[in-house]
């Protein structure tokens, strides 16, 4: 699985002046039989349609031999996979690196540009957080680290219930005393819970959580907990420790997960806007966003799921533009066409540690540019912006 700083690793590379670098998707899709046979013929198509075209154009040596590579690893594959995968190459610098993914790319698809294509994975990483998802029940605690579709179980939390004689002694006394003492271990547990999930989160260990319980544990559980581990709980769902799967861990997981960045993604949709048509802290359009991201305004940037634009880029200084024009305005040198200024955009979000989500099916989102971005501050404001940020 991949890691943050191999994202960012992906992020900054840049070859060095001409289109060299490779990346390959490959996104399992169902068998028409058990020897995956098709698939593999229709990605073996793929990367022989990109050598087919660089002889086209003249384009060989390196470039070549990554995609003989890349043929050669999805031949090695046999079988096809029940993950997805990627390759980002480029020879001319010696680079290579392959990892598994879930399996919800969009599709299958080969790209070769002077930057790694990662918008399929900034739709996968961009707006996940260090998710953390805790069951619980009145004498155990099993807390799971969330990355994707992959569960990496952590430290656990038990504490036994005492141990209770054979007889209830006079008059049950010693039966109300064992139940007293059972719900004081209880409760204890409780607390004690809570306050590992406030280190953690006060650590920095996650962002946000979930959590499993009986509803029971979680009516005895939900007082205890501290206001900000409260605000940063996705959601909750029914579990019993002594029963549930992995495989049912991780689906709940999934569904509480995604329905809370459906919710984040609404909102941000209208705030961007709100805030757009109020000149404060919500830009809209491919101009503003870029001058924002240039001037390092931005806090959360959406894209459309399917947005694309032309642009140039300034290739001394790097400066992004909108308008097609053949010298940068902001220092006279020359620029290249973009055929798809999310290329740009997408690593300099990565590097900036700029919080990305996509949007489809908003309407009025398509209105404004398909592309908006919420600030954390606007230049043009100065000390006024900066107060509005803060608060």
């Amino acid at each position: 699985m991949i890691t943050r700083e191999q994202l960012r690793e992906l992020a900054r590379f840049q070859s060095n002046g001409a289109d060299c670098a490779v990346s390959f998707y490959m996104q399992p899709q169902t068998p028409r039989d058990k020897s995956h046979r098709e698939e593999s013929i229709l990605l073996k198509d793929l990367v022989r349609s990109a050598l087919l075209s660089i002889e086209n154009h003249g384009k060989n040596g390196y470039m070549r031999a990554d995609l003989e590579r890349v043929l050669d690893w999805v031949s090695s594959l046999g079988g096809g996979p029940a993950r997805a995968r990627a390759v980002f190459a480029c020879g001319e610098l010696n680079f290579w690196r392959e990892f598994d993914l879930p399996p919800q790319l969009p599709a299958s698809q080969l790209v070769i540009n002077r930057r790694f294509h990662l918008k399929p994975l900034a739709m996968l990483l961009g707006a996940q957080s260090r998710l953390w998802l805790a069951l619980v029940d009145r004498h155990k605690a099993r807390f799971f680290d969330v990355r994707l579709d992959e569960l990496k179980e952590q430290e656990a939390l038990f504490h036994p219930l005492p141990h209770r004689g054979r007889s209830d002694g006079y008059a049950g006394y010693d039966a109300g005393h064992s139940q007293r003492s059972v719900e004081d271990e209880v409760l204890h547990h409780f607390k004690n819970v809570a306050e590992h999930l406030k280190n953690m989160f006060e650590k920095k260990v996650f962002d946000d959580l979930i959590i499993g319980c009986q509803d029971k544990s979680w009516f005895e559980l939900e007082p205890h907990l501290h206001p900000y581990v409260k605000k940063r709980l996705l959601g909750r769902f029914s579990a019993d420790l002594a029963s549930i799967t992995l495989e049912e861990i991780r689906r709940q997981a999934a569904r509480i997960q995604e329905q809370a960045l459906e919710e984040r993604r609404h909102k941000l949709v209208r705030d961007v806007i709100g805030q757009a048509k109020s000149h404060s802290r919500g830009v809209t359009g491919l101009r503003r966003v870029l001058r924002s991201l240039e001037l390092g305004e931005v806090q959360s940037l959406l894209v459309g799921n399917n947005y694309r634009a032309l642009a140039v880029e300034c290739e001394n200084c790097g400066h992004l533009d909108a308008h097609i024009v053949r010298w940068c305005p902001v220092c006279g040198r020359g620029t290249r066409e973009l055929r798809d200024v999310c290329d740009a955009i997408i690593p300099a979000a990565i590097l900036r540690d700029i919080e990305m989500l996509y949007v489809k099916n908003e309407p009025e989102f398509d209105m404004a540019g398909n592309i908006a971005a919420l600030l954390r501050f606007r230049a043009d404001q100065g000390s006024a912006g900066h107060m509005a940020a803060a608060s």
